[in-house]
């Protein structure tokens, strides 16, 4: 395997594997909102917090100069820089990019790699920064799926997650998405906030269900450290999420997504059918390579994770000075990928591959097929419906 070396602002004898043979992403972080959600603790910004040292014109520069780096870099591997299959524009909020913008951004991409036929291009959007005319400017310039934040549709869940879109505008814009042309539509729920009756959940599913989307991912709250929410927590403003509402939310979504012909594919995930899923995201769990571009995203090359400066205008100042603009780099041991292929694959439907465990992990495999929380099907270790809710136990047994 060769490993040419990549040059870096911060490191400039960052050495690179080999492409690793399976599918290659691009991901492009925004780094913009228009308020800061009480929850998120993502590598994001708001217009006062940022000031003057960075615009989304700053920042587009910045990202067509990280771009056309990286092109220069892979090129220089032994293995050809295989064809762009998935492209991602996550955040942050991208659709405050507006159609053009995110349009801009994906050809960015195209004048220096090389996308797939039939390559998957997705953006997340907030949905009161979206319209009728935002969704058919991306259909138009390229983009063929889109992920709508909703988490609730009760207006005060929503006051306590700090969401500033109103309820029933997530539905309504997943609509117009559809009605432009996009097939692929996801809505992004949260379940167990504080103050979130049973009912409340149910309202969500419902609306979900009546949007007609054909993928949704639904997420547990967890309390991040340094977030408003974890301080209102703490200061006993708000309950922690329990454990056992948790799980009981989480079947109840699981029951009404599967009745309505959106099955699971990863523990948070549900799709109508396969090719609703979302193949970026099963190229991350996977085990694929992927260029991460923008303030503070990550890379996986073969075994060689890197990630960006954090700041915006830091971001820009270091693409500026040559070279990628990594903060931090790591080559990851055969041990490490051990691990993460063991936690990453486990989650979803098609399993893990039993060959794929040492000796001590098909032992342990036996053992949580014996507990009930997974089964064997076609040598693949599949979770069963209450192996998932325990998903982080089965992993801790297998790497035991």
């Amino acid at each position: 395997m060769g490993t040419p070396a990549l040059t870096t602002a911060a490191q400039p004898t960052l050495t690179l594997r080999d492409f690793g043979g399976g599918p290659f992403g691009i991901y492009i972080h925004v780094p913009f909102c228009a308020t800061r959600c009480g929850y998120c603790d993502f590598n994001t910004y708001t217009a006062g917090e940022l000031g003057t040292s960075s615009s989304p014109e700053s920042w587009l520069t910045a990202l067509r100069g990280e771009l056309a780096t990286a092109a220069r870099e892979f090129d220089a591997l032994p293995s050809a820089t295989p064809a762009v299959e998935t492209v991602f524009v996550g955040g942050g909020t991208p659709s405050l990019l507006g159609g053009e913008g995110l349009a801009t951004v994906l050809d960015a991409i195209r004048d220096n790699f090389t996308l797939a036929p039939g390559a998957e291009v997705t953006t997340e959007s907030n949905p009161e920064s979206t319209s009728p005319e935002f969704f058919a400017r991306l259909l138009d310039g390229g983009f063929t799926r889109v992920s709508l934040g909703m988490q609730s549709a009760a207006a005060h869940v929503l006051k306590v997650l700090d969401r500033t879109h109103t309820p029933g505008r997530a539905v309504a814009a997943a609509r117009e998405a559809r009605a432009a042309g996009f097939e692929h539509v996801n809505l992004d729920l949260i379940y167990g906030t504080p103050g979130e009756t049973d009912a409340d959940l149910d309202a969500s599913i419902d609306a979900v269900l009546s949007a007609g989307v054909d993928h949704v991912s639904a997420y547990s709250l967890i309390v991040e450290d340094g977030t408003a929410l974890a301080r209102r927590v703490r200061r006993g403003e708000l309950p922690a999420p329990d454990g056992d509402v948790l799980a009981d939310r989480y079947e109840r979504l699981d029951i009404r997504l599967r009745a309505a012909g959106l099955d699971w594919y990863e523990v948070s995930n549900w799709a109508a059918d396969a090719a609703a899923r979302c193949r970026h995201n099963l190229g991350y769990w996977d085990g694929g390579d992927w260029l991460g571009a923008g303030p503070g995203a990550h890379s996986h090359l073969g075994g060689v994770r890197w990630w960006n400066v954090k700041h915006p205008a830091r971001y820009a100042d270091s693409v500026a000075q040559g070279g990628l603009p990594a903060a931090g780099w790591e080559l990851l041991t055969d041990e490490e990928r051990y691990t993460e292929r063991v936690m990453l694959t486990v989650r979803l439907r098609t399993g893990l591959p039993l060959d794929d465990l040492d000796a001590d992990g098909r032992d342990a495999a036996r053992r949580v097929i014996a507990d009930g929380l997974a089964e064997r099907r076609a040598d693949h270790l599949v979770l069963t419906d209450r192996g998932r809710l325990l998903a982080d136990a089965v992993v801790r047994e297998l790497l035991t």
